[in-house]
């Protein structure tokens, strides 16, 4: 009869009737605990165990009973032995029966945990990584691992005295992290290890480890040791971050919240953003470690943490932004493109010619993280003007400096941030974002409901312009457009000419900087670097296409845009060298990429009226402005004359600056822009040899091709609403000083009209004396002539109507509607009379004729007026 089932009363204690699974099990443990586990007796004892797995849960009880009070007794050798065991009937056994064996065998484990003795810790931890190893067939609906994350993390915080066990401590904690990591994250059931309160000890835990590497250059190679003098195993640093990967990888779609969130929060409590080397590391670590399309969770986290900074330092602000940038930078090379979720109607357009890949970026939509930036942009630029003002009026201005400084840190970073962003989108995106950040730009005489500048002034409002340009230049760089019109829309256009047109040296350069890079689209802007006389240009290797239809439709459409940019922007006072520069590669990029033979006379109608403008000097420029005109002109015509290889045309622009380096060497690049260049008093017109003339270069030009008559049609700019709003703003002052003055009473009114009157007609008719002559009678008798001036003057209207360009026809009509309107002004201001006065008071006047004032009864009224 078998005794198994009587395992209680009187015959329990006696050996022979003990259940077998008790004798089996006592007798792997020897008389000395030295000699170690008994190998025969724990095969019977695992044979047993597989034929008879009914018996495995009242196998583990026994077994714990027998380990917790060794435990107890301090007899650690067979605490050993009995752990030893435990491992070999776990893997030997795999069955449903399995279940109830292992909580008997996680309850000895977190008793051996529990413990003080480092060993222990250390042997229940290893036994707990065997376990984690093993596939159980189903799944079990009741068991979990709080304790064990618990203990676990605890012990990866390990401070014990003695720096060995100390180490081995952190590396059995984060071991053992690890195996609930894989034996929690692939079953659907232990869903619950995700949730904040066991994250918020996980990846703290890791974090910690991780913290303490002396070499955060190892990120990125999990398999290479820190320089401790230890392998990779027994490294925490390398476990710590091994197992982070390893959690990251295996998170889904809606886990992704609950491990990032204790990353940042870990950061915030260690103050590891300023310096931010190791957050830096860590979410480099994250975003290579987690899938492509959960991207931009990690992405919207930092963003929403940025916002909850909004008031720290700036260097903290800054570290968050730079960690931006580094997620955004390892993001867009993971993926093509990105889907636009936006309920509103700022929606990108994804129409390319180059199918969309499958990986997709999805998530925050590039205007969510526009928005984020551009608003902490103008919150750092509020922050900066303000500890401007405070040390105007402070006495510790060495503190507040270094406060305005690192604001400039945290502008800097979002700039890039900015133009990383978009520089990394494909072309047909990044033609939207660059429309998105110019309607960013604010601009004078325009609306700008997306930046508020009304309280920031004028510095503030540079400060955004000068920031937001310059992510520009960065979202532009390496941009290719196979058609202008698309990336030059008239919406992102006109916003640009006008910033171009502003009393700024550095705006206008980053304005032309832009132009360069969208119109560039053959990279020669590098060798076209410096404003010089070029000898030979074929020595350049230009490369160049033939212009499309689509540019020269372009052209056609905006060409005379361009010219004017090109045209107001030389004749500002504060040009300097850079200025004349960048206005030197515009023109010769725009030969290159969009000059065909009708462009090309326009820019030489262009460079003759810079010239013209630099001779007369109208605009009273200085003398360095007009030499550094006539430079330019100068260099972008020895440039063009070689680019068409028109020999006649060399030849001519070759003597003129063969002249020039003889006689006024001031007007070439190579003399004007250097330091203390003697200036001449004033330009001489009469010396035509210095000077291209426009029928030496018509005569050059003159065959197929170019339609050399339109050189004789000087190039009038047109001039817009913005520049002259933009020009009249510094004269406010004074104008409305003139208007207070033009307020005079009726009497003086009187007067000033009729010196007008009387003064100007005597003039009037002398001067209509003097011109009635002999010759004028004769030609007046003479009708002979007149037909045939008549009909050459109409034949010219409709030529020039014809083949002028349109901007020049609108120009020379709006010229002539202004005469007209100035006539009528002046005409409507002859005819004003005081209203009769009621009164029957005379008015007088000194020197000229009185009116006297007419009764009430005598005066007419309108019909509307009575009743």
């Amino acid at each position: 009869m078998d005794s198994e089932n009587n395992e209680s009363g009187v015959c329990g204690c006696c050996g022979p009737l003990r259940p077998r699974y008790k004798r089996l099990v006592d007798n792997i443990f020897p008389e000395d605990p030295k000699d170690g586990l008994s190998k025969s007796d724990m095969e019977k004892l695992t044979f047993y165990a597989v034929s008879a797995p009914e018996k495995l849960d009242r196998i583990g009880a026994y077994l714990a009973e027998r380990l917790s009070r060794d435990v107890v007794r301090h007899r650690y050798g067979n605490v050993v032995i009995a752990m030893e065991a435990l491992d070999q009937l776990l893997m030997a056994c795999h069955s449903q029966s399995i279940k109830p064996f292992v909580e008997s065998f996680l309850h000895m484990v977190a008793k051996l945990l529990e413990s003080r003795e480092p060993d222990l810790q250390v042997l229940g931890t290893n036994s707990f990584v065997k376990f984690a190893n093993i596939e159980e067939d189903t799944p079990s609906y009741h068991r979990r691992y709080d304790f064990f994350v618990s203990q676990f993390s605890a012990m990866c915080h390990s401070t014990h005295e003695d720096p060995e066990t100390r180490t081995k401590i952190r590396v059995a904690g984060i071991k053992g992290l690890q195996g609930v990591v894989r034996k929690t994250v692939n079953d659907e059931l232990q869903a619950i290890i995700w949730e904040p309160q066991h994250m918020d000890k996980l990846i703290p835990s890791m974090l910690f480890n991780m913290q303490d590497s002396e070499d955060l250059d190892r990120a990125g190679h999990p398999s290479t040791p820190s320089g401790t003098g230890q392998d990779g195993e027994e490294n925490p640093a390398v476990l710590a971050e091994n197992c982070f990967r390893e959690l990251l990888g295996r998170a889904a779609y809606g886990n992704m919240k609950n491990a990032v969130r204790p990353v940042l929060v870990h950061l915030d409590h260690h103050h590891l953003w300023d310096p931010n080397e190791f957050a830096v590391s860590c979410f480099r670590i994250i975003m290579y470690s987690i899938q492509a399309q959960h991207s931009h969770h990690v992405i919207q986290q930092v963003l929403n943490h940025l916002d909850s900074h909004n008031k720290s330092t700036p260097r903290l602000r800054a570290g968050i932004v730079q960690v931006l940038l580094e997620t955004v930078a390892i993001a867009a090379k993971g993926s093509v493109g990105m889907i636009h979720e936006s309920k509103g109607s700022d929606v990108f357009n994804f129409e390319s010619e180059n199918p969309t890949p499958p990986n997709l970026w999805l998530g925050p939509t590039v205007l969510e993280v526009f928005n984020t930036l551009l608003k902490h942009l103008r919150m750092s630029v509020d922050f900066e003007l303000g500890e401007s003002f405070r040390r105007n009026s402070s006495s510790s201005v060495s503190s507040v400096r270094g406060k305005e400084s690192d604001e400039r840190i945290v502008q800097n970073a979002i700039i890039q941030t900015i133009g990383f962003f978009g520089g990394n989108l494909p072309d047909y995106q990044r033609a939207e974002v660059m429309m998105f950040i110019m309607g960013k730009v604010p601009v004078y005489g325009t609306p700008c409901h997306t930046i508020d500048t009304v309280n920031i002034g004028h510095q503030g409002t540079k400060r955004i312009q000068t920031m937001l340009l310059s992510s520009l230049i960065m979202v532009t760089s390496g941009f290719k457009s196979k058609s202008m019109s698309a990336a030059l829309p008239p919406p992102f256009l006109d916003p640009l000419f006008s910033i171009s047109l502003m009393e700024d040296s550095e705006l206008r350069q980053l304005v032309l900087e832009i132009l360069h890079n969208i119109i560039d689209r053959h990279d020669n802007r590098a060798k076209l670097r410096g404003i010089r006389i070029i000898p030979n240009v074929a020595a350049l290797k230009i490369k160049r296409e033939k212009i499309s239809k689509q540019d020269v439709a372009f052209m056609k459409k905006h060409g005379q845009q361009l010219y004017r940019h090109v045209y107001l922007g030389c004749k500002e006072e504060d040009n300097n060298h850079k200025n004349f520069e960048l206005l030197f590669t515009t023109l010769a990029i725009l030969t290159i990429e969009l000059a065909n033979e009708d462009v090309v006379v326009d820019l030489i109608r262009l460079s003759i009226a810079l010239q013209e403008m630099a001779l007369n000097n109208e605009e009273n420029m200085p003398m360095s402005i007009r030499c550094g005109i006539m430079a330019l002109v100068a260099a972008y015509l020895n440039f063009l004359s070689q680019m068409i290889a028109n020999p006649p045309f060399c030849q001519h622009v070759s003597k003129v600056i063969e002249l020039r380096n003889m006689d006024a060497p001031y007007l070439l690049p190579e003399h004007i822009f250097r330091d203390k260049c003697p200036l001449p008093e004033s330009l001489d017109k009469d010396d035509r040899q210095l000077y291209f003339q426009t029928a030496d270069m018509a005569e050059c030009l003159a065959g197929p091709g170019y339609n050399v008559e339109r050189l004789s049609v000087p190039y009038i700019p047109q001039v817009t609403v913005l520049y002259t709003v933009g020009k009249i703003l510094h004269r406010c002052k004074q104008t409305s000083r003139d208007r207070l003055t033009r307020r005079k009473s009726f009497v003086d009114t009187i007067s000033l009209q009729v010196d007008i009157m009387s003064n100007s007609l005597p003039d009037k008719q002398s001067e209509l004396a003097e011109e009635i002559t002999f010759e004028t009678l004769k030609k007046a008798i003479d009708t002979t002539g007149l037909e045939e001036q008549e009909r050459e003057k109409r034949r010219q209207v409709m030529e020039k109507f014809q083949k002028a360009p349109f901007e020049e026809i609108a120009a020379h009509c709006e010229s002539k509607a202004n005469m007209l309107h100035d006539r009528l002004a002046q005409i409507f201001e002859l005819t004003i009379r005081p209203p009769p006065s009621p009164s029957g008071v005379v008015s007088i006047s000194t020197g000229h004729t009185q009116h006297p004032s007419v009764p009430v009864y005598e005066m007419k009224f309108p019909d509307l007026c009575v009743y």
